[in-house]
């Protein structure tokens, strides 16, 4: 025993030393982008307010970002209502994810703070202070440090709505030595997909606490309330013009926002009058807002458009709009005719599919969508979406793009029917998953 424990200690050595290089070499970047990476940097290092949990059992869910904070929000409710005799505990890893889950949270969870940075001593300040009997992470969140330090405390560990991709499946088997005695030490682990299940076990989670449940993002989607002063605001600036579809570009990266103009050029440069379509662009991250604004005006300058950002405007008249605010990408699909998911013209893997398919429309997608291969295989074979192939450069990206959108604004009963078939898709699926986790997270003692 004594064996195991100074072994573990000797690999959690190195592992810190590792860390802490990694952490050194990063703090430049760190100094530049402070706002993105310094937030909260003293609960980051193990210092928070005191807390009293009252005497109850404390259930700590992490959230890494706005994708996990929204996905958490069925489950941190039905747990809110079904096990009032437990304290809950919200940490998240990002800004925007810290913004989101107060949003989402605030009347629900009895505290909302940053994770801590995976060094012993900031990892312990926070067991120290929480005292958790339970830690659910959301999606695969692996922290070796916090794992080892939690269990050690006696604290039931779970992976719920996991995922593993094929490229963090890779990335994980590099270090398998190291990895398997993590994920091992897991308690729990509910996954998304068989194949996600099948991963996990392969990087050393032991079978019998595997299992699959689907996806929580299936149980957080819903059509916009278009009653509320702000969602009726946003549906006026983007469908101002009846007679004009509206191409939203969903969740896009860097070069992406580049590419979809170019696709999207023959559809709004004026000619007899107005353009023929309308143009909304949502990057994935809030720190590219102004840089992606910088690129939409240029454009919209060389055509004679009109450009305008969400934040700052309500004109109604704009043939371009970038979408810079948080939380309005579900209302923004609602009122689309065409989405476009971004991360997916470049090796990212691709970004949600859910939102539009929510909403019922017509979804296109690049070639690279790994990170929800299992859904884009099953809405591919009910004919819910289109994908593109992968192309060899970005103008036959943007080719490709331009031909996609030609045809469903050319068909617009095709692309009902796609987006009929999305919402059925969605709807099929939706409901389940929010339950089975708790069913599953009682039944084997974690909560």
């Amino acid at each position: 025993m004594w064996g195991c424990f100074f072994a573990a200690e000797k690999m959690y050595l190195l592992y810190s030393i590792l860390l802490s290089a990694a952490f050194l070499i990063m703090l430049p970047i760190f100094a530049i982008r402070r706002q993105k990476y310094l937030s909260g940097l003293s609960q980051r290092l193990g210092r928070y307010p005191q807390f009293d949990a009252a005497g109850r059992d404390v259930v700590w869910i992490h959230c890494v970002s706005v994708g996990e904070a929204n996905a958490a929000l069925p489950l941190v409710k039905n747990l809110r209502q079904t096990r009032p005799d437990k304290s809950l505990i919200v940490s998240v890893t990002t800004r925007t994810g810290r913004s989101v889950a107060e949003k989402n949270f605030g009347n629900t969870a009895d505290c909302i703070f940053y994770f801590p940075l995976d060094f012993r001593f900031a990892v312990r300040r926070a067991l120290d202070n929480f005292r958790p009997s339970a830690i659910l992470l959301t999606e695969t969140e692996i922290w070796p440090r916090f794992i080892y330090e939690a269990k050690r405390r006696g604290a039931k560990i779970a992976i719920v709505n996991g995922r593993i991709s094929p490229r963090s499946y890779r990335n994980y088997s590099r270090f398998r030595r190291f990895v398997s005695p993590v994920f091992r030490r897991l308690d729990l682990a509910l996954m998304q997909t068989e194949d996600d299940r099948r991963r996990i076990v392969e990087l050393g989670c032991i079978p019998e606490r595997a299992l699959v449940t689907g996806n929580l993002k299936f149980d957080t989607m819903s059509l916009p309330d278009t009653k509320a002063e702000k969602t009726s605001q946003l549906q006026a600036i983007i469908r101002s013009a009846a007679n004009r579809p509206v191409i939203l570009a969903a969740s896009t990266h860097e070069p992406e926002e580049a590419l979809f103009l170019e696709a999207v050029r023959c559809f709004i440069e004026p000619a007899d009058g107005r353009p023929a379509a309308k143009i909304v662009i949502a990057p994935r991250h809030p720190e590219r807002f102004d840089a992606v604004a910088a690129l939409m005006k240029q454009f919209a300058a060389e055509r004679g458009l009109v450009f305008r950002r969400r934040s700052m405007s309500t004109d109604q008249e704009a043939d371009l709009i970038l979408l810079d605010s948080i939380g309005e990408l579900a209302a923004a699909c609602a009122f689309a005719d065409i989405v476009f998911v971004g991360g997916s013209l470049i090796p990212h893997g691709g970004q949600s599919v859910l939102e539009p398919a929510a909403a019922g429309k017509a979804i296109v997608t690049g070639p690279f969508t790994h990170n929800f291969d299992s859904i884009i295989r099953e809405m591919l074979g009910s004919e819910s979406l289109l994908q593109i192939g992968q192309q060899e450069t970005a103008a036959d990206y943007s080719r490709e793009l331009a031909a996609a959108f030609s045809s469903l604004l050319l068909s617009p009963d095709e692309a009902a029917k796609i987006g009929r078939n999305a919402r059925d898709y969605f709807i099929s699926r939706s409901g389940r998953s929010t339950a089975e986790t708790v069913r599953l997270l009682t039944r084997h003692g974690i909560i």
